[in-house]
């Protein structure tokens, strides 16, 4: 459930790239069990906030707190420690690997056994990896709905289905908070409509309730599913709010379409 307590909060994030301004000052806060949403025009800013959240890219300036802890000291496997998890904009799954292999590579955090017991592979090594087999199959498998590719290698697969894999490698880690950059470009309309359906299940079912931040260029899903939706441009934070809010915000209507009145209907 949505409450108002502050989950993710970003605090005057600032970062450049060869004098080039990619964040200047962006603050936001995201709370327990939103769906929030980023949105704005190309190279506004937001796949770099999410870099800087999931710590590839370390910022020039400002915080990121996480749950109460401030995370900007922390590397990536670090954050993905405390259950922060992601998507990327361009697939990056191991082609060669099948698409359980490839979901099962988000587990690891999870895994106890050491080198020597993984080299033997008995007693608790077997019955960890028996047990993260079968989270992967219940949980997250079943989910998303594609047990007929279980066991085809990766690169062998349309496109759709390989966005699919990559949510599930996300949730594999079984996250806290799960960053979704563009999980529907390149998806044709029912293969949009699926991936928004497992979107909601994932922030909204019982099992799972997972706080998720989407980045994402469809302006009828993000305002049919969000929470909240905060607009970056130009590596600012123009605006904030609920989607009708955001809808009707003259300076939204100014970066997305000029001075031209409205913005996008939603699919209700």
């Amino acid at each position: 459930m949505t409450g108002d307590e502050v989950f993710l909060r970003v605090e005057d994030l600032r970062i450049a790239f060869g004098g080039v301004s990619a964040l200047a000052g962006v603050s936001l806060e995201v709370r327990r069990g939103e769906l929030f949403s980023l949105i704005g025009p190309n190279g506004a800013g937001k796949t770099v906030l999410l870099n800087c959240i999931s710590g590839l890219y370390r910022p020039d300036g400002g915080r990121i707190v996480f749950d109460g802890k401030d995370i900007g000291p922390l590397r990536p496997h670090q954050r993905a420690r405390l259950g922060i998890s992601r998507t990327f904009q361009k697939i990056e799954l191991f082609s060669g690997m099948t698409v359980l292999d490839n979901i099962r590579l988000g587990r690891h955090m999870h895994m106890k056994t050491g080198l020597l017991d993984g080299a033997v592979y008995v007693g608790r090594a077997a019955r960890e990896e028996i047990e993260h087999r079968e989270f992967i199959e219940r949980e997250i498998i079943d989910l998303l709905e594609i047990e007929h590719i279980r066991n085809k290698v990766v690169g062998m697969l349309p496109y759709g289905l390989q966005k699919r894999v990559e949510l599930a490698r996300a949730l594999a880690l079984n996250p806290r908070l799960i960053l979704l950059d563009e999980p529907m470009a390149g998806l044709n309309l029912e293969e949009t409509e699926d991936m928004t359906r497992f979107i909601l299940e994932i922030n909204e079912a019982e099992r799972w309730q997972t706080t998720c931040i989407l980045v994402e260029h469809d302006m009828g899903v993000v305002m049919d599913i969000s929470t909240r939706v905060a607009v970056l441009n130009f590596g600012e934070k123009i605006a904030d709010g609920t989607p009708p809010e955001v809808q009707s915000d003259p300076a939204v209507i100014k970066a997305y379409l000029g001075e031209t009145e409205g913005l996008y209907a939603t699919r209700r």
